[in-house]
């Protein structure tokens, strides 16, 4: 059964709170509230594809439901301020967080869009260096595998897309062995998984 973080405008009270966390070195807060992604902290597997993933100064990133931001954020300070990323997400209050987020860590090379996986971004002709995601596996392997499957056409030739996983980990290996060309696994701690494909 897909979980509240999964509904597109999620009706609970808004009771806010906020998350301070070191990533990558660096002090962040989050703003987060209830029917959102791991709301009360940043989960394990959020905090090892952020240690873990790679960026350089000139990557254009996109991280596809963002959640509140964490990744996305993370990753705008860490890429060039002349480069950008872009955040997405089917949930409208994660959204709404996410542009909270983005004034609080004074981020301004990144930009939040609501919608479901890919659609913000579809029409656009835009392509990206970096997809990075937590997917939603509570909403089903059918939705990560099409993350997966899609995410070669939001990709720039020498782009890569970057995800952590840790239930059903064997089965998403083999369906990114079956859409990329390179699948090399760049973590791993407590039974998460961070794979790096390449196309």
């Amino acid at each position: 059964m897909p979980k509240p973080y999964s509904s597109k405008m999620p009706t609970s009270s808004l009771k806010t709170k906020t998350i301070s966390v070191y990533l990558r070195g660096k002090l962040f807060e989050f703003v987060s509230a209830p029917d959102v992604f791991s709301q009360s902290k940043i989960d394990k597997g959020t905090q090892l594809l952020i240690e873990k993933m790679d960026l350089t100064n000139s990557d254009r990133v996109l991280d596809l439901g963002c959640g509140i931001g964490v990744i996305g954020i993370v990753a705008a300070s860490i890429i060039s301020p002349n480069s950008k990323v872009v955040l997405t997400d089917i949930n409208r209050r994660a959204i709404n967080l996410t542009k909270s987020n983005l004034k609080k860590n004074y981020i301004k090379n990144a930009e939040a869009r609501w919608g479901d996986l890919y659609e913000p971004i579809q029409g656009d002709k835009e392509t990206f260096d970096v997809i990075v995601t937590n997917p939603p596996v509570s909403s089903g392997m059918k939705t990560v595998f099409q993350i997966i499957e899609e995410a070669p056409l939001h990709l720039t030739s020498q782009g890569s897309l970057q995800l952590v996983i840790r239930r059903g980990h064997n089965r998403v290996y083999e369906k990114l062995n079956n859409v990329f060309n390179t699948v090399l696994e760049i973590g791993k701690k407590a039974g998460y998984h961070v794979y790096k494909s390449l196309i």
